[in-house]
């Protein structure tokens, strides 16, 4: 048994937050990943060891190939209480192997071998009685295609055939997975003995003792197989990384050479090695003069093939998409090593902070925030948190842990911070998990992510779940299967200079005919639009009170307990909220726009139409001024003409008929036409067959 070698050079951080260095995380969906290429060959196992019943082989039974019938009958030998092994084959020059022959593994007997000149020999009883199972295969061509068929067979066993709990220990049927295979390796070099590492497993994997599918005879082995290897490839690798390494730096040289806003910086060992290194792009430096306010600094993913930590500088444009600020390895996850990529990081953008960075769990990263960025607002990303819940707390509370996650979600949206860690302390102590340390753990973060917490931070809307898929997808593009580091540099340029394609202004339609639903699309990108149009249109279900002050309370038409105090300020049009929502994402809330529209405001006041939001803050710029109001000329004028000519080819069969052949050769003749001008006007696509 040996370890498949990685495709990528890229794999999720496993280690837990926790502190306890035997704690690993396992996210959900990676067991489905990681083992995709054995579910693919284990498929027809699968599905016929499901099934109630396992059809006997028959002499005369045809299959594609010999692999097919030695599967096939491996399957019917497990639902029978038996195992198979691979006999003797004969083979032909022109043939070449033209028979198999498939054996009971208690076929046959053992034969006596001469002792080892050893004090105490080993005296093993075989398992081989003489059994006469068997089926035995011939190949064919038959229409020039090659077909194997079942010349002989026999069920006739002379021994006693096994239970279902013992015939899944047979050594043919005991597999150790990948992903075990890893962590097994991980638990041997931490130091841990054989019957431990068996141990730990069960417990991780929520299994009574002698329930996994292998035994721990086949973990022994698995050790003593890969140790040899691992010493083996242990210099070829060192000598791999450095030189990975080094043409990884060559490459940021060569880049630095062609663009002269690239910029890198690393450092070196003792022994003048390159220990940590990080990049940025010219266009990147640019972005974040615009959308650097704020900032996710994600850690998630590390190679174990360089034992390099990859961290990436990611922020949101006026699109709602990620931007490419800077990319960082690391040597290891000190404060040391974070300290000198916040540092560097600082330094390519020209010396300008965040006003927030987002980023997972990790105390030496936290520690050198605060050192490093003193001023900066930080704060935990909930998706990170969430990622971890299942293999926290899923076997620990078994059926308990969905009921536990829902409750778990609404306390994360308390506003309160009072109402949390009340209900905090009974929410654990009802699920038992008052000693728990990732109970503890995340208690003792609860100022990063908690919503009651941060809900004053300004985060423009970087821990939505639209944001969280488009990191998704960057990463995506950039941790594909690779090979090397330079790969992955190539891969990181395209991926951070494919974010700045022009995408075309869309057209997006009014929902009220309030005047600052006008006035705001004329202004805001469309993204910032729909965010802020959402909002105007629940706001017309409020109700407002006014007070003594010139404040107002304003809550929902339904709800009668939910209130919140909006502060106007005429004198210089400042309006502040109890919910916190400008502060937090930049866009006016409901219960702000429900008050302005109370004090006849037509339009926003300029100061809530923030420029990170604004379509002329724009990394590309539009060549019409007024693109919102060219995309409505040009929409109206498309509907107007379409109408009429629906109307008109509608007369007669004739009419309709020569209309959708004209119309169909003028929509061929017109995707055929070279781009020449750039303008693009986005509205919602209709099928042309319609």
């Amino acid at each position: 048994m040996t370890m498949k070698p990685p495709t990528n050079i890229w794999i999720r951080r496993q280690q837990c937050p926790c502190g306890d260095w035997k704690c690993y995380i396992k996210y959900e969906g990676d067991d489905q990943a990681s083992t995709s290429s054995q579910q693919e060959k284990t498929e027809t196992t699968s599905s016929l060891l499901s099934s109630e019943v396992v059809f006997t082989p028959y002499v005369g039974q045809i299959f594609k190939s010999d692999d097919e019938a030695f599967e096939y009958y491996s399957n019917f030998a497990r639902k029978n209480g038996f195992s198979i092994r691979k006999a003797r084959s004969t083979e032909s020059q022109n043939l070449g192997i033209y028979r198999r022959d498939f054996v009971c593994y208690r076929s046959g007997f053992n034969q006596p071998r001469k002792k080892a000149n050893v004090e105490h020999p080993r005296d093993r009883k075989s398992v081989r009685c003489g059994c006469d199972a068997k089926l035995y295969l011939t190949k064919e061509i038959v229409d020039g295609v090659t077909q194997w068929y079942v010349s002989q067979f026999s069920n006739v066993h002379n021994h006693e055939l096994l239970e279902d709990d013992q015939v899944r220990m047979l050594p043919a049927y005991r597999k150790i997975q990948e992903a075990d295979q890893e962590r097994i390796l991980l638990l041997s070099k931490a130091g841990f003995p054989v019957n431990r590492i068996v141990k730990v497993l069960e417990l991780e994997k929520g299994v009574q003792p002698g329930q996994l599918p292998f035994i721990e005879k086949d973990v022994r082995n698995f050790v003593r197989t890969c140790k040899k290897t691992v010493q083996e490839n242990d210099a070829l690798l060192t000598e791999k990384r450095e030189n990975d390494t080094l043409e990884l730096l060559e490459a940021c040289k060569n880049m630095a050479e062609r663009d002269v806003d690239f910029v890198f910086d690393y450092t070196t060992d003792e022994n003048e090695k390159v220990e940590n290194i990080a990049w940025s792009f010219g266009d990147s430096i640019r972005a974040y003069t615009l959308f650097g306010d704020v900032v996710t600094f994600d850690t998630s993913y590390r190679s174990i093939t360089y034992g390099l930590l990859l961290g990436v500088w990611l922020g949101m444009d006026n699109h709602g998409k990620a931007i490419f600020f800077g990319c960082v390895l690391l040597q290891d996850e000190s404060s040391h090593s974070f300290a000198w990529a916040l540092q560097t990081f600082v330094r390519f953008m020209r010396g300008r902070h965040p006003q927030t960075i987002l980023t997972d769990i990790d105390l030496g990263l936290r520690d050198s925030i605060a050192r490093e960025l003193p001023n900066t607002k930080h704060v935990v990303c909930i998706w990170h948190i969430l990622s971890k819940l299942s293999s926290w707390f899923s076997s620990l509370l078994g059926s308990q842990y969905e009921e536990f996650k829902a409750e778990f979600d609404m306390l994360c949206r308390l506003e309160s911070v009072e109402d949390f860690e009340h209900q905090w302390n009974h929410f654990v102590a009802r699920f038992g998990l008052v000693s728990d340390k990732h109970v503890t753990l995340l208690f003792s973060y609860r100022a990063f992510w908690l919503f009651s917490y941060i809900r004053g931070y300004f985060l423009a809307r970087m821990m939505t779940v639209d944001f969280s898929q488009s990191v998704d997808t960057f990463f995506k593009k950039i941790l594909s299967e690779q090979t090397c580091l330079q790969v992955f540099f190539e891969q990181v340029c395209a991926a951070a200079f494919g974010n700045s394609t022009r995408e075309g202004v869309q057209y997006v339609h009014i929902k009220t005919c309030m005047p600052i639903e006008e006035h705001a699309r004329s202004i805001l990108t469309p993204y910032a639009f729909r965010v802020l149009q959402h909002e105007i249109v629940l706001s017309t279900q409020y109700v407002t009170t006014e007070m003594t002050n010139g404040s107002y309370l304003v809550r929902h038409y339904k709800k009668m307990d939910a209130e919140y105090l909006v502060i106007w300020i005429p004198e210089d049009e400042q309006i502040h909220c109890s919910c916190k929502e400008f502060e937090h994402s930049g866009i006016l809330c409901r219960h702000s726009l429900r008050v302005l529209a109370v004090k006849n405001y037509f339009q926003l006041p300029e100061k809530y139409l923030l420029l990170r939001w604004r379509l002329e803050n724009s990394l590309v710029t539009m060549e019409d001024p007024n693109p919102q109001s060219s995309s409505d000329e040009c929409a109206q004028a498309f509907h107007s003409l379409a109408a009429a000519l629906l109307t008109e080819s509608m007369i007669s069969k004739e009419r309709f008929s020569f209309v959708h052949r004209e119309l169909t050769g003028l929509l061929d003749h017109v995707r055929n036409m070279p781009v020449t001008n750039e303008f693009v006007v986005n509205m919602p696509a209709h099928n042309a067959s319609d």
